[in-house]
Order: structure tokens, then sequence, then C-alpha cells
């Protein structure tokens, strides 16, 4: 039962910790969202020619 509670307290602090990163770096993830959805279209574009090809 205890493992349990301390998972659980674990959990919510990662979360609090994950929140509180999410806001002090919002700019930042943002640069990081917006570089990665390039590179997601390449990758999509590749998978699209390999159904073709298939």
């Amino acid at each position: 039962m205890v493992s349990k509670i301390i998972k659980v307290l674990v959990g919510l602090a990662f979360i609090v910790l994950g929140a509180w990163a999410m806001a002090v770096w919002w700019g930042d993830l943002l640069t990081l969202v917006r570089g990665g959805i390039g590179l997601a279209l390449i990758l999509a574009g590749l998978i699209a020619f390999a159904l073709v090809a298939d």
C-alpha cells in the first residue's frame, strides 16, 4: 500500500515539475515544436514514397 502511495506522489511531482518547466521555457518549447514540424513532414513524405514503391 505504501509503495502505491509513493508511486502516486512521485508521479504527481513529475507532473508538477513538467508543468513548471513548460511555463518557464515556453518560448524554447515552441521553437523546438516548430523545428520538429519540418522534420515530421519530411518523414511523412518519405513514408508516402515507401508506400507508393511497395
